[in-house]
């Protein structure tokens, strides 16, 4: 195997690893900071030529290629009921029911 070039896929070869960058993708958001580092002027007339909605879905269309993603994020901790006490459990019944 070269470096920088992925080895064929065999079996226990899990692919990609976790987290590395697609390179098109990459490239992709090369060109579109290119693009807006070279005409930021005109593409800043030009937006404020629009109206208010139109200006907010380019904005909107154009975020993902230059801002991460968000990842959505689950809470895991458990929660040992036998061991809390009258009052704190509760709060606990509480802040359930009104959230």
């Amino acid at each position: 195997m070269t470096i920088g070039k992925m080895a064929k896929f065999e079996k226990g070869n899990s692919g990609r690893p976790k987290g590395a960058v697609n390179k098109s993708t990459l490239a992709m958001k090369d060109r579109i900071q290119s693009l807006f580092d070279g005409n930021f002027d005109k593409i800043q007339e030009d937006l404020e030529s629009l109206e208010a909605k139109d200006r907010l879905k380019f904005m909107t269309d154009l975020m993902p290629y230059l801002m991460p993603k968000l990842q959505s994020t689950t809470h895991s901790q458990k929660i040992d009921l036998e061991s809390m006490e009258e009052k704190d459990l509760d709060i606990l019944i509480d802040r359930i029911m009104n959230e």
